[in-house]
């Protein structure tokens, strides 16, 4: 009797204290701070994939240079 009541107020005892974690993922707060971190995350992909590009068009400027003067010197 002893052995299941242990077990029973170990089950209550862990509900009772996950439950405000349960809770926490259908309040609006933390629907807005996810999607706050999602924004985030999304404008620093994007601003990376800006800078590829940026750096992309930069060498293919540079190489676009070289073969003119080399075309140039010969």
């Amino acid at each position: 009797m002893s052995n299941s009541m242990g077990i029973a107020s170990i089950f209550v005892l862990s509900s009772v204290l996950l439950s405000p974690l349960a809770m926490a993922e259908e309040s609006s707060a933390f629907v807005a701070r996810n999607a706050e971190r999602a924004a985030v995350v999304q404008q620093a992909r994007e601003a990376y994939a800006q800078q590829q590009q940026d750096h992309a068009k930069g060498l293919e400027q540079s190489a676009s240079k070289v073969s003119v003067s080399a075309d140039k010197d010969s």
